[in-house]
């Protein structure tokens, strides 16, 4: 059995799924992203997102819902010992022959055979929890002009933007343990305040509180210490 990969991506398809159809989800069948998880009496594993469910690969897989691809074209171990770092480790590999064995699954015309094995493991989003890989270290950057001016007018309201932005993008280290799985309660941080210039400073939680939007992503393999990676070498990582 083959498959078409572009059609992944047509906007008219619709699922079985029927949460996955709704105008306002964020997991239709044109985005079915992989995520670890446990919960519902499972230990952790990998399943893909779709509507307000989370498809178990791992118990696909033992039901045989992937033979028609080779096991070369499955990104990933799918068994209950692997960890959603190991993804981030392994060599380069074609995802789309894969993905587009989960959109066949999920589709509204799908198999009668696949969807009903398919249905079988199905779990609501609400009863497991997501779980974040463990990440070793990220890099933020000032992602515009107006960003770096905007930060840099709080610093230096004389010089805001810094001539080197215009010619190398500006990146600096971020806290790794900061980051949380989405839905994560936010805690407030403490630090010092001085609201009154003639006392000592007072450690307490900060009054104001900033919130951004980020967009990540994730550099799998690696690379030495001291080495970068080439930007044509990119879609490797």
């Amino acid at each position: 059995m083959s498959y078409e990969i572009n059609e992944t991506h047509d906007p008219s398809l619709k699922s079985w799924v029927e949460s996955a159809n709704d105008p306002n989800t964020d997991f239709p069948i044109q985005n079915l992203p992989f995520c670890y998880y446990h919960g519902s009496g499972r230990n952790g594993r990998f399943g893909v997102r779709v509507g307000d469910f989370i498809l178990d690969l791992v118990r696909c897989q033992e039901d045989s819902l992937f033979e028609s691809i080779k096991d070369s074209d499955i990104p990933f171990r799918l068994n209950d010992e692997y960890r959603a770092e190991n993804l981030l480790s392994e060599p380069s590999g074609d995802f789309s022959a894969f993905r587009s064995r989960l959109s066949h699954i999920l589709r509204e015309n799908a198999d009668p055979r696949d969807k009903e094995i398919a249905a079988r493991h199905l779990l609501p989003v609400s009863e497991v929890a997501l779980d974040v890989a463990e990440i070793g270290d990220y890099t933020d950057f000032y992602c515009s002009i107006y960003h770096a001016t905007n930060v840099g007018s709080m610093f230096r309201p004389e010089a805001p933007l810094l001539p080197n932005y215009k010619y190398v993008p500006i990146g600096y280290h971020g806290r790794a343990s900061s980051i949380v799985i989405s839905g994560t309660d936010v805690k407030r941080p403490h630090g010092q305040n001085r609201s009154d210039a003639e006392a000592p400073p007072v450690f307490m939680p900060a009054k104001n509180l900033d919130y951004e939007m980020e967009l990540g992503f994730f550099v799998g393999q690696g690379n030495e210490q001291g080495s970068s990676i080439p930007i044509g070498e990119a879609e490797q990582h």
